[in-house]
């Protein structure tokens, strides 16, 4: 027997951001789907506006600031974790779901330091994020909202989100969590062709793509430490 399938028209899909734009207006601005597919879809999107979200300036590039124009005030940061799990309940409560699964798609974080006795145990963890530990990233505080209301979590993105505090957590209220990094169809083909290109003598200087970001993801990786957490996924 064929696994079943839930049926794409049962799913309800919502989500955080700091910048404030519809869904529509950041498909244009991203100016990447096809111009007369974005005039079919808008009508669609409009009504579509993100919740806000969790912005901590020293986990993502500086030029990503005139963006942050829809955060969770304050920096209290289980004051955070109590917000987004509110969200996550309120969601579910309004859209009527069986259930809410959790995609990481923002930005590519700097790495998190892993330190004994603040982010190295799941009691540690939680501790450090009633502190406001400074090393407690966004996504990990939405990870372990997740956790928390039961919601398998999935990481989209190259940095370390799943410390071993999360891992135990999970562990622990017996709640999935999976993902370091989406590895597309382009990654991988890339990586093949560099690999037969490098065989046969010839090494590529430089290979350039653009993404369904409309690029932004490109932009935040000009910082460093951004960029350090992509370069690591990818090698």
């Amino acid at each position: 027997d064929i696994l079943p399938m839930t049926n794409p028209n049962d799913f309800v899909i919502g989500g955080w951001d700091i910048s404030k734009m519809s869904i529509a207006e950041s498909m244009e601005r991203a100016q990447v789907i096809d111009y007369d597919l974005q005039k079919q879809v808008k009508p669609m999107l409009e009504g579509m506006n993100p919740l806000p979200s969790i912005y901590y300036p020293d986990f993502i590039a500086a030029n990503q600031e005139d963006r942050a124009d829809n955060v969770i005030p304050g920096t209290d940061k289980w004051a955070h974790v109590e917000h987004i799990r509110k969200d996550i309940r309120t969601f579910k409560r309004e859209n009527e779901v069986d259930k809410v699964i959790l995609l990481w798609t923002a930005n590519t974080e700097r790495f998190s330091d892993i330190i004994e006795g603040t982010n190295d145990t799941a009691d540690n963890l939680l501790n450090a994020i009633k502190e406001s530990h400074s090393e407690v990233s966004p996504s990990t505080i939405f990870a372990v909202a997740s956790i928390l209301e039961g919601c398998t979590y999935i990481n989209g993105s190259p940095q370390n989100t799943f410390v071993p505090g999360v891992l135990e957590l999970a562990e622990r209220e017996k709640v999935h969590v999976a993902g370091d990094d989406f590895k597309s169809g382009q990654t991988k083909f890339k990586s093949v062709l560099v690999d037969f290109l490098v065989s046969a003598g010839m090494k590529p200087t430089s290979i350039v793509s653009y993404n369904h970001l409309g690029n932004n993801d490109g932009f935040n990786l000009s910082a460093p430490q951004q960029f350090r957490s992509k370069e690591i996924s990818k090698s």
